[in-house]
């Protein structure tokens, strides 16, 4: 191999380890029972039982089958970028407020239009058993 790939290929691996795997920032949340507002005080409610707190990332297609993508990971935010597959699509960057508490300000496309606002969601319980 040659030094100019060997380096292309050290240098794309740390995103691809990104990639991978779960945000670090947002590891001390956990799954369970998450209200999610677009206020942080006032606003109706939706409640959603999920296993994992980076499906909030993907709000506007909650439901749909998506790939995601961690394009960044510091400190308490992460940013993720998704795509479905009835071709909507979507950026949001996570903001891991207390292992309770995340912001989340989210973009994309969605039915064919636009979408931009930022979401509030807070962990309430575990999920109802079955």
């Amino acid at each position: 191999m040659n030094r100019s790939l060997k380096v292309a290929a050290a240098l794309a691996l740390p995103g691809l380890l990104v990639a991978a795997g779960a945000p670090r920032a947002l590891a001390p949340a956990s799954g369970g029972t998450w209200e999610v507002a677009r206020s942080a005080k006032g606003a109706p409610e939706q409640a959603l039982c999920i296993a994992d707190p980076v499906m909030l990332g993907q709000w506007e297609h909650r439901g749909a089958q998506c790939s995601r993508m961690i394009l960044s990971d510091q400190g308490n935010k992460a940013v993720i970028n998704y795509r479905c597959a009835d071709g909507g699509f979507g950026r949001s960057e996570m903001t891991l407020l207390t292992p309770r508490t995340l912001r989340i300000a989210t973009q994309g496309i969605s039915a064919g239009a636009p979408f931009n606002y930022v979401l509030h969601a807070r962990r309430v319980g575990n999920c109802p058993a079955r």
